[in-house]
């Protein structure tokens, strides 16, 4: 394989290999952590893979959880949705929240003001 490009190489080595997400891409992000100081390729390919194969559960679970069935189309309320009744999910709520109106936002955070004064004054 050349050295020239390595993302083509990593196309190559994905495809012959069932991957569709790019292994440079996963590869950089592993190397980010401090503490990983060299990545053998056979973890690279079951990161790889295990990650492909979380991405299809999350996508599956909240396409059949959402309301994408009547549409056939994945919305982001569709994860957030799963994130947050999907027990499975949960630990994605941080990352997946819940999209609110800023209108809505703004009478519950004057809600919060209120009741903030009100025991002050107690």
């Amino acid at each position: 394989m050349s050295q020239i490009n390595p993302d083509k190489d990593d196309q190559v080595l994905g495809s012959k290999r069932g991957l569709s997400l790019p292994i440079s891409r996963v590869r950089l992000i592993m190397k980010s952590s401090p503490e990983v100081s060299s990545i053998n390729q056979e973890a690279l390919f079951l990161t790889t893979k295990a990650t492909e194969m979380f991405v299809q559960h999350l996508a599956l679970s909240s396409f059949s959880n959402g309301q994408g069935r009547e549409s056939k189309s994945l919305s982001y309320s569709d994860l957030a949705n799963a994130a947050e009744e999907i027990e499975t999910f949960q630990f994605l709520t941080d990352i997946l929240p819940k999209k609110i109106l800023a209108g809505d936002y703004l009478k519950s955070l004057e809600q919060v003001r209120e009741e903030e004064e009100e025991s002050a004054d107690l």
